[in-house]
């Protein structure tokens, strides 16, 4: 759901062939008849937490269409909690969906790639991985985490012409903030909300990134700025931040209204 539909949406539009997987292989299969189906999908289920899963996946990929040029780690989740009270079990399951998880995949996906002389990866982070907000923290741990990790991975792949592309959305009118694991102190950036767009739009971000073989994209391009701004100006762009502040419930509530 969410981007990875929309991204699969698009690909499979652009005449690429798709596999779909998610941990609930009937959530998949219904997304797979969303975009269209047919011959040139497949959808499994795979838990990226579990290595044996993403081995699994990608012997299946091969398997129906001999071989993967792209692969797109999108699984993730969040953690809506202050430092001082979160769970710490919570927050290495989301280190180990969000990061660790997309690592295993890289790993795996790569002597696939190298046999067949190129290939791209898409890390789908976030502009959390640049800017950390309050009671998001251990989210933007793992995107800051991607991030590098990913830049660091291209270098080394290049020479394989495997390209790694990051790619950075802000906020998204998703199911996101509906599904994160809420703690006891759940708030958001609630002014956030009004800079939503739809999961389509970081699809087709994606695809002009792969098509050029970008390092990454930030998408929409607004938030490029708030970046800029937060390397040269922290403290404006953190009193800017913590004055934004709203339950979580509120948030939730604005942004309902703005996807009606």
């Amino acid at each position: 759901m969410g981007i990875g539909e929309a991204i699969a949406k698009l690909f499979l539009r652009e005449g690429a062939k798709v596999v779909l997987c998610s941990r609930d292989l009937a959530r998949t299969k219904a997304a797979e008849q969303r975009i269209g189906g047919g011959a040139n999908t497949l959808s499994a289920a795979c838990d990226v937490s579990k290595r044996d899963q993403v081995d699994a996946l990608v012997k299946s990929a091969v398997a129906k269409f001999g071989r993967i040029d792209i692969f797109v780690n999108n699984a993730g989740f969040g953690l809506n909690d202050a430092v001082a009270d979160m769970d710490m079990g919570e927050l290495r399951r989301m280190f180990d969906t969000n990061l660790f998880g997309a690592v295993e995949c890289i790993q795996a996906v790569v002597p696939i790639m190298r046999r067949q002389g190129g290939g791209d990866i898409v890390n789908i982070s976030s502009v959390s991985g640049h800017i950390s907000t309050p009671y998001m923290s251990g989210y933007a741990a793992t995107k800051h985490a991607m991030n590098a990790i990913g830049k660091a991975a291209r270098m080394e792949l290049l020479r394989h012409n495997i390209n790694v592309l990051t790619v950075c959305p802000g906020y998204i009118a998703t199911d996101f903030v509906k599904n994160m694991v809420k703690g006891k102190r759940a708030e958001r950036v609630g002014s956030s909300v009004k800079y939503a767009v739809g999961p389509e739009v970081v699809a087709q971000a994606t695809l002009q990134g792969l098509l050029k073989r970008k390092r990454e994209v930030v998408t929409p391009r607004i938030y490029s700025l708030f970046i800029s701004m937060y390397h040269t100006l922290p403290g404006a762009v953190e009193r800017r931040i913590r004055k934004a502040l709203k339950p979580t419930s509120q948030v939730m509530s604005e942004a309902a209204k703005k996807s009606n």
